[in-house]
């Protein structure tokens, strides 16, 4: 009984892909069918339709992946991968580069080496005798997102008419970066590092326990912890750098694959990556399809869509406990 209802839950995520790629290929602010689309004429809609697909589900498995890893480390229902300070030091340093000029790879170049940078500040704080203590990593990552959005906030009310436009697409995010090479290079940041997570999976399941147990068990948590620190941190960089600050999908996604399927990490972790593409890929057909011609911050759908479900979950699971 339990493996048929697993298996309908398995095939309902597979159905929702498949249409959320369907949906998002069909509908935009351009109106062709699909028949339409493959025309000669066409192909620099589908080409273009095409990329925000692809970038939607790398962002939203990497979101939803790190979001599970948090979770499960910071034993925090509330840890996301923002959380670490990384979107802050991503959009500092995007912020940085428009007021500078840049264009073209080299505004996500810096934008990557300003979430780095975070990382390493957080890092720094937090780390105590060589350990990263759960709650020392959570402080030092909002006092680091803090004082970073501070110098953001200070540095576009002085550029505001250079940079106002730029700067709001990008700290509510947006799937329209086109540019191929760039989807190539976080692929192959995001892809390996969510397999290498799975390889962790039975780890995480000892880590969201407890320390004491998981070392009781012969796992090297600080070593584990690390890890999957620099492995979150390279896939939410990778991603923020491109798309800027996406909420919700990291947050909200763990939940809903925790509360359907169970807390075993070898089931969350490739589901949670799976249904974070979903959301992202049909977030971003809604943000260009409700109010066409203009296209809304998909930050703004993963917000809309996001809360109601987050509030249904908190009280299904008062009503539990």
């Amino acid at each position: 009984m339990k493996d048929s209802n697993f298996n309908k839950k398995i095939f309902l995520l597979v159905l929702l892909f498949t249409l959320s790629i369907f949906l998002s290929l069909n509908y935009g602010s351009v109106k062709l069918n699909l028949s339409e689309l493959f025309l000669r004429e066409n192909r620099i809609i589908l080409y273009l339709r095409t990329m925000r697909i692809l970038l939607g589900i790398i962002s939203g498995a990497g979101l939803a992946t790190s979001g599970v890893v948090l979770q499960a480390i910071l034993k925090n229902p509330l840890a996301e991968p923002y959380l670490l300070g990384t979107s802050s030091g991503a959009s500092l340093g995007a912020i940085l580069g428009m007021v500078l000029g840049g264009t073209g790879l080299t505004l996500p170049l810096i934008a990557f080496l300003g979430a780095i940078f975070s990382i390493i500040l957080v890092y720094q704080i937090a780390k105590e005798n060589g350990h990263l203590p759960v709650y020392s990593l959570i402080l030092a990552g909002v006092i680091v997102s803090i004082v970073l959005s501070g110098i953001i906030i200070f540095i576009v009310s002085i550029y505001a008419d250079k940079v106002i436009h730029e700067a709001f697409w990008w700290l509510w995010g947006s799937l329209s970066n086109y540019n191929l090479k760039l989807i190539v290079l976080s692929s192959f940041i995001v892809i390996p590092s969510i397999f290498i997570i799975f390889v962790f999976y039975r780890d995480l399941d000892a880590i969201s326990i407890g320390e004491e147990e998981a070392t009781h068990l012969g796992i090297e948590v600080e070593k584990v912890k690390k890890i999957l620190f620099i492995l979150v941190s390279l896939i939410t960089s990778s991603i923020v750098c491109i798309s800027g600050i996406i909420g919700f999908v990291g947050l909200i996604i763990p939940h809903i694959i925790r509360f359907s399927f169970g807390p075993n990490h070898k089931r969350l972790i490739p589901l949670s990556a799976v249904s974070g593409a979903v959301f992202l890929v049909f977030s971003d057909m809604l943000a260009r399809t409700l109010i066409p011609p203009l296209e809304i911050p998909i930050g703004v759908i993963t917000a809309f869509l996001g809360t109601p479900v987050f509030i249904f979950l908190l009280k299904k699971r008062q009503k539990v406990t």
